[in-house]
């Protein structure tokens, strides 16, 4: 045994030993991907809403004709379930309100699902002339402005769009949102009230001018007054959609006698159908509904009589224009010489910016990460199970030093006739300590680990706590993909990417340690060389970790985005559908995409330049190391030149994985609260600033 085949072999093997450690990840890796695929292939395999269900042509109704068509229609919600519609005959004229009542689970929503082909068509057929708008009985609001929400992709018409905002009674509304149209709606639409949500959806109908209005239930959050002006002004006979086709389903049993046409519901089947006196005479299922909804007592199915003071809805809370038309009217329509104008309007209709709620950037932290959330973290694992972790490190590079500080010395053994005399001894104790090396990284490995999941248990349940007791405006102000993002991307990376950073920083450290002192101390020249190479490595750590969490916050900003966008548009994916707005939500969707993945590559470019600046260090380090020995060869000793030098090669491959995980720490939620502490004293509330 001499210093040349063995520390040739041992540098050999580490390099073997650092590439065969990556096999099981890869492993984990392409198991993790078949799992992800099987899941994905599972999803693309469902049941689709059938495209052909309905025959749909986009040209307008002639006059006299008949605009909707539905023959021996059966429907279900799925091929496999029973049917929920049985066997339904329609035709609705153009020009024609249908009112659509009938007892709870009658199956009226549902018809409107089947117009809009959302349902399954077991049999029959199902036809509409010209451009549908739909208003589903839970408005679906964009986490827009409320013009926004409004025009819905068309383009702006203020003049029409003041006589929209009009009929549906969000005249004084926006007349008491701090930045009128342009306020943003929120989350899910949580600046505003529920009914006016359910008016700003029925204003995104009307807005659209479209031939075929299907309305399902759009009073029923409205007061019994604002209910009745946007029935007179927008659905009724001199409303804003007369002349269009309506299929109105509704409870409010009041508005009958104004409907050309009534369907009556019952068990998915229709009872009775015809004009209101005509089913008055008949005294079938819709005098059982009316009779029903006079009982006292009974919650029923709607008014049957029009409140009082409601033929002169002026001067309620919905009604028309008030007299200082003019003045508001400036807000909606500003005009560029006008101070007040502007005063009043804040922004003008093409510029949203500067309005509504604040942005994911303007919460963005900057800079480092502080050292409070380290202190955070490590507080979450535990004080005395960190100092375990640091000793038991500590324990396996000394064992690790020790034996290639045991393996020089069995070097540089003397050989007499062929054979050290102490081979047999220096083989045991050079196999001991490899065992104690190998047990102590053991031990530390999973010590970090059962830390990591300490810590991500504690932290998991304080965000969902704290998440679950904040106030209403936090989640006015917070978007939804930010909560996803945080309860899945980055609660993935505390679960499984920090214990693993955190196990690569510690390994990395007390190796390079160990690399230093071993050629320190082996050859003390290169004291000059190594603390430059540690003072460039603290510097390049240190402006990597700087932009790389930046770099993290702006990609996991991105990352929100695209989850907030993927919720609204699968919570809107049938009115998607019914204003065939596909088109333009894909697109969007790509576009946050792309914006995501924009900022992701300057992120792996930092980690390119990280890998590449340190492998030149370390090449720095292993030429230090090997020009010392050479000029200090008269007084060192080939073990030890060989234990110095091969030491020195250890930190080559892979030195910038602990490092870069330095950069890893989420940040956290704004907004949610440190501690809870009730106590009530004359209490008093108001809604929040934004008029809701």
């Amino acid at each position: 045994m001499d210093a040349e085949k063995a520390f040739v072999t041992l540098t050999v093997l580490n390099i073997l030993n650092k590439a065969q450690a990556f096999l099981p990840f890869s492993i984990h890796s392409v198991v993790q991907a078949r799992v992800s695929f099987d899941r994905l292939a599972a999803f693309l395999c469902l049941e689709e809403v059938d495209p052909e269900a309905v025959d749909l042509s986009p040209s307008r109704c002639p006059a006299r004709e008949d605009c909707i068509r539905v023959q021996e229609g059966t429907f279900a919600w799925a091929r496999e379930s029973p049917p929920c519609l049985h066997r339904i005959n329609l035709t609705v004229p153009r020009g024609c309100l249908l009112a659509v009542v009938g007892p709870v689970g009658a199956g009226k929503s549902s018809l409107l699902s089947a117009l809009l082909g959302e349902l399954s068509k077991l049999e029959g057929s199902v036809s509409i002339q010209g451009p549908v708008a739909y208003v589903p009985q839970e408005a679906w609001v964009q986490n827009t402005s409320v013009v926004e929400n409004v025009c819905f992709g068309q383009e702006l018409d203020p003049l029409w769009l003041e006589r929209v905002l009009e009929a549906c009674a969000l005249w004084p509304d926006v007349g008491s949102l701090p930045a009128g149209i342009h306020t943003q709606a929120g989350e899910q639409g949580m600046t505003l009230s529920g009914g006016q949500k359910q008016r700003l959806s029925l204003a995104r109908a009307v807005y659209r001018r479209a031939a075929v209005y299907l309305l399902d239930d759009p009073l029923a959050a409205l007061d019994a007054h604002v209910g009745q002006h946007v029935f007179n002004q927008v659905i009724g006979p001199d409303g804003l959609l007369q002349g269009t086709t309506r299929i109105l389903v509704t409870h409010s049993l009041h508005v009958l006698p104004q409907a050309d046409c009534i369907v009556v519901l019952e068990d998915g089947a229709i009872a009775e159908m015809g004009s209101f006196q005509e089913l008055l005479h008949r005294k079938g299922a819709l005098v059982g509904l009316l009779d029903g909804a006079r009982q006292p007592g009974d919650g029923g199915e709607g008014e049957t009589e029009p409140p009082a003071g409601t033929k002169d809805p002026s001067g309620s809370a919905g009604g028309t224009r008030p007299q200082d038309g003019p003045e508001r009217s400036m807000k909606l329509v500003p005009e560029k010489d006008s101070a007040t104008s502007e005063a009043q309007m804040g922004v003008p209709l093409d510029d949203p910016e500067g309005t509504g709620q604040p942005k994911e950037e303007d919460n963005m932290p900057y800079g480092r990460v502080k050292a409070t959330m380290y202190l955070t973290y490590l507080r979450a694992v535990g004080t005395p199970l960190c100092l375990y972790t640091l000793f038991l490190f500590l324990c396996q590079q000394v064992a690790s030093f020790c034996r290639g500080y045991w393996l020089s010395l069995w070097a540089d053994d003397p050989t007499v006739d062929g054979r050290q005399t102490q081979a047999a001894l220096r083989g045991w104790v050079f196999g001991l300590l490899g065992c104690l090396q190998a047990i102590g990284l053991f031990a530390s490995m999973a010590t970090v680990l059962l830390g990591g999941i300490r810590a991500s248990t504690l932290l998991f349940r304080k965000l969902l706590w704290d998440v679950a007791r904040s106030p209403i405006g936090f989640f006015e102000q917070t978007p939804i993909g930010n909560l996803l993002n945080r309860f899945s991307k980055e609660t993935d990376i505390v679960d499984v990417d920090i214990p693993d950073r955190l196990r690569s920083l510690l390994m990395y450290a007390f190796g390079l340690l160990e690399v230093a002192l071993v050629v320190t101390v082996a050859t003390p020249l290169a004291v000059v060389a190594v603390l430059p190479l540690l003072l460039l490595y603290a510097g390049f750590q240190r402006l990597y970790v700087a932009s790389s969490c930046q770099l993290r916050r702006l990609e996991s900003a991105r990352y929100s985005f695209v989850c907030s966008h993927v919720a609204e548009t699968f919570q809107g994916g049938t009115v998607i559908r019914a204003f065939r707005a596909q088109g333009p939500f894909v697109a969007q969707s790509n576009a946050r995409v792309d914006e995501s993945q924009r900022v992701s590559f300057p992120r792996l470019v930092a980690d390119r330049w990280l890998a590449a600046n340190l492998e030149l260090l370390g090449n720095g380090l292993v030429f230090a190391a090997a020009l010392c020995a050479v000029l200090s060869k008269a007084h060192l000793s080939p073990g030890l030149v060989g234990f110095s030098v091969s030491a020195a090669l250890q930190v080559l491959p892979h030195p910038q994985p602990g490092l870069w995980g330095a950069g890893r720490t989420p940040w956290p939620l704004p907004g949610g609260p440190s501690r809870t502490q009730v106590q009530t004293s004359n209490h008093l509330g108001k809604h929040s600033s934004t008029g809701a």
